[in-house]
């Protein structure tokens, strides 16, 4: 049976529903296919590629042609499935035509359902004219990884009462400004819950603790594949580098040892052709010059 695919209205009407949303980054065709087969709600292209794919140090090396690319893969990958693709750092902060003529190419080119930008109040001028423009928004208020330097790095937050009454208010604004829902990252859990009833459009959790509307993780970190560091909140389901690195070792080694390939992962000629072959290159041999 097909799954069915969600939309804006349907999620919503999940929070209404207390029913919870499940979503994880994918960044290829096949991690965003098994995605799809599992039954997950919503498929993140985050700009965590920079770091689960280009090794970068962070996101802000990433760019809108990385990302467009990333999302027509995993289009293609999942189309069942809310897509939503995450606007890299300065595709939206330097003016809002910018953030416009950035977020359509979302659209047009790799076939999102959403597309999600970091901040408060600050971006409410870009999120009003994205949601203008006929497009879904969605908002990422606590931890925001583009701006992580002048946050002192990556560290919750939220955790005073005076920086809890900032977020709640960068959370009103956005939906204020036309978000149809947020995203609420590494902040303590009591105030997540406190933005999830202030707020009707959905609010989802990544590290912001069990009540929000649902929960977002890092594929790469969830599957154990992603090894520079793990963050408190990550809960590891695998530990495929530990499984892929073994397996590419014992093929090294069967390699070495010539106990790969063997003869069932070999091509046999047709019958009478090898004959036909052999025939014909000392015929060949027997033209030579002596």
């Amino acid at each position: 049976m097909t799954k069915k695919k969600l939309g804006r209205f349907e999620l919503a009407a999940m929070k209404q529903k207390g029913e919870k949303v499940t979503w994880i980054t994918a960044y290829d065709f096949w991690t965003a296919q098994f995605a799809e087969i599992a039954g997950m709600d919503m498929i993140l292209v985050g700009d965590s590629l920079g770091m689960c794919v280009y090794g970068y140090d962070g996101t802000i090396p990433v760019t809108m042609d990385q990302c467009i690319v990333h999302c027509e893969a995993v289009r293609r990958a999942a189309p069942n499935t809310f897509v939503i693709g995450d606007m890299p750092f300065l595709s939206y902060q330097v003016s809002v035509e910018d953030a416009v003529r950035n977020a359509g190419r979302f659209f047009k080119e790799g076939r999102v359902d959403a597309i999600k930008l970091e901040g408060g109040k600050k971006v409410c001028p870009q999120v009003r004219a994205i949601a203008d423009g006929g497009m879904l928004v969605m908002g990422h208020i606590g931890l925001t990884p583009q701006s992580s330097g002048q946050l002192g790095g990556f560290k919750a937050q939220g955790r005073t009462a005076d920086a809890a009454i900032e977020l709640i208010n960068d959370a009103r604004a956005l939906q204020e400004a036309g978000a149809y829902a947020l995203l609420v990252e590494a902040v303590p859990p009591e105030v997540c819950k406190i933005i999830r009833d202030d707020l009707s459009i959905p609010v989802y959790s990544i590290g912001a603790g069990p009540q929000a509307d649902g929960q977002l993780l890092i594929s790469s970190d969830a599957l154990g594949i992603f090894q520079a560091f793990t963050p408190k909140f990550v809960k590891k389901y695998e530990n495929l580098a530990e499984s892929i690195i073994d397996a590419f070792r014992k093929y090294v080694e069967e390699v070495r040892s010539v106990e790969f390939p063997k003869e069932e992962h070999t091509y046999k000629m047709i019958e009478g052709e090898q004959t036909k072959l052999l025939n014909f290159l000392q015929a060949k041999k027997a033209e030579e010059p002596k």
